[in-house]
């Protein structure tokens, strides 16, 4: 006899999959629940892993969402060492593979595909050797011996939130570091150049060689270390390589599903175009309200809020509002929280005090109103600003309605 399908069956041991099993639970729901972890370790927290986890050498694990016991005090199956392989959307079936390469097939009544993402590789280099990848905890703890152990330069490729946050650390630890980005500022595709410059400049005050405008052709290995090859014709050797080019999802286990590869699509509630499948975090693409389009954000926040926001789908529970997207970072001592949206061609209020070394916030004006707010140093005014932000799109949505 084939064993019942599993009432709501997670893919991915992330945040987004466990804040959707922790919320079903919450409100009541008494069905079966699994969740198919790859690593072995179980769902953690991933954003310590370019800071704390660097810093520490005497950290043994990573920071656990929950604790073992949780899953089973709140009956949830939790399949780690283990990856989604097929989905069969008609049946309703998703073949698994465990570690030991043998395969499992499951069946659901319910799927969240919630798979995350993985670091997206530049041409011709690969990992391996002195040239690392950050994404899970055996990444951090080989790159963390790197640092430690070796001299020399550490190259960083990209400025975005890992490769600044891994440049913060190496410098903790006294580390000559380079960093390359081929757009023209950091985040460029977060921040208007105003604050993309900042940031810049905050690095470079810290003592990182930061090299804008700029991408790496090649990379040859040499003895321990290897050779960068610069566009604009410059060579630079490093002993530790940093691929911190961003991400893309990881969904290439869907091409057969008409769901994948790429970001899985989904509505502002988590539900794609196949009923019964949903989508939340950096694996997906969700519909934003106000921009009228949808929007991939790879960020802690958003994997949260999508995660519980699909398990009130689910239990057809009424929909929060959609709040605006937000994220943060730690880099050489500040904290930076950047909440809301900016286009790059955004009026933007950078106060004095941004230069000084004191806490500041940055505000973003679309059209008038206040679209975005960069807060550096500044946690307690966190609440105000997105009661504005929030505000200003409560507006927005009152003037399109009539």
């Amino acid at each position: 006899m084939r064993p019942p399908a599993i009432d709501v069956l997670i893919t991915g041991g992330g945040l987004a999959g466990q804040r959707c099993c922790e919320t079903l639970r919450r409100r009541g729901f008494s069905g079966s629940v699994a969740i198919i972890c790859e690593e072995p370790l179980g769902p953690y927290d991933r954003p310590p892993l370019s800071k704390g986890v660097l810093a520490d050498p005497d950290q043994p694990r990573p920071s656990r969402l929950r604790p073992d016991d949780w899953y089973e005090q709140n009956d949830v199956q939790l399949l780690s060492g283990a990856r989604a392989s097929e989905l069969g959307t008609r049946d309703r079936r998703l073949l698994m593979v465990d570690g030991r390469n043998r395969e499992r097939a499951l069946r659901y009544e319910r799927l969240l595909i919630a798979t995350g993402s993985r670091p997206r590789r530049l041409d011709g280099i690969e990992p391996g050797g002195a040239v690392h990848e950050l994404r899970t905890y055996e990444h951090a703890l080989a790159l963390r011996a790197a640092l430690r152990e070796r001299e020399g330069v550490v190259a960083i490729l990209g400025a975005g939130l890992i490769g600044m946050e891994v440049a913060s650390s190496a410098r903790a630890l006294g580390r000559e570091v380079t960093m390359i980005e081929a757009f023209d500022r950091p985040l460029g595709r977060a921040l208007p150049g105003v604050l993309g410059q900042w940031v810049a400049r905050l690095h470079r005050e810290h003592g990182v060689d930061v090299r804008l405008a700029t991408s790496v052709r090649r990379v040859r290995a040499r003895g321990r270390g290897a050779v960068l090859e610069l566009s604009d014709g410059g060579r630079l050797d490093a002993t530790t390589v940093l691929l911190a080019a961003g991400t893309e999802p990881a969904t290439a286990w869907l091409s057969s599903s008409g769901l994948g590869p790429g970001a899985v699509m989904a509505d502002h509630r988590g539900r794609t175009a196949v009923p019964r499948i949903f989508a939340a975090g950096d694996a997906s693409s969700w519909m934003d309200p106000h921009l009228g389009r949808s929007v991939a954000c790879q960020h802690w926040e958003a994997a949260a809020r999508q995660g519980a926001a699909v398990a009130h789908t689910i239990l057809g529970l009424p929909a929060d509002r959609p709040r605006p997207p937000m994220f943060w970072s730690d880099q050489h001592g500040r904290r930076m929280q950047f909440l809301g949206r900016a286009t790059q061609d955004c009026r933007v209020e950078l106060p004095g005090e941004a230069d000084g070394g004191e806490p500041f916030v940055a505000w973003m004006y679309d059209g008038g109103r206040a679209s975005a707010a960069l807060l550096v140093d500044s946690p307690a005014l966190m609440a105000d600003a997105r009661r504005r932000i929030e505000g200003a799109d409560l507006a927005t949505d009152r003037a399109m309605a009539a």
